[in-house]
C-alpha cells in the first residue's frame, strides 16, 4: 500500500490539471500560432509559466486504485499486476482466468 501522503498529492494533481486543462491549452496555442505578433506570444509564455506546475497532465502519475502503487500499472483496468492478479484469482473481474496449458 503506498503511502496516504503520495496518494492525495496525485489525486490533487489531478484535480488541478482539470482545472487548468483550457487555459493551458489557450496558452499554448496562443504562443504556437506564428500569425501572432512576438509580443503576445512571449505573453502568453510568461503566463503559462506563472501557472501552477502541479496544473500540468504530464505531473500525474499512473496510480493503482486498489493500493495506490505507482509501477507496474495497466492503464486500461488502473490496476497494479499484483491487484490484478489477487482480483483475477478471486474471481472478482468478469472473463479474465488464470491460463494454463
Amino acid at each position: 500500500m503506498a503511502k496516504t501522503s503520495q496518494i492525495n498529492r496525485n489525486a490533487n494533481r489531478e484535480r488541478m490539471a482539470k482545472r487548468d486543462r483550457a487555459k493551458r491549452a489557450a496558452l499554448k496555442a496562443t504562443m504556437m500560432d506564428r500569425k501572432l505578433p512576438v509580443e503576445d506570444r512571449f505573453t502568453a509564455s510568461v503566463k503559462l509559466a506563472a501557472l501552477p506546475r502541479n496544473g500540468a497532465v504530464g505531473r500525474v502519475r499512473l496510480r493503482c486504485t486498489v493500493t495506490g502503487r505507482s509501477r507496474a500499472n495497466y492503464r486500461k483496468l488502473k490496476l497494479s499486476r499484483i491487484a490484478l492478479r489477487e482480483l483475477a484469482s478471486s474471481g472478482q473481474i468478469p472473463g479474465m482466468v488464470k491460463a494454463s496449458w
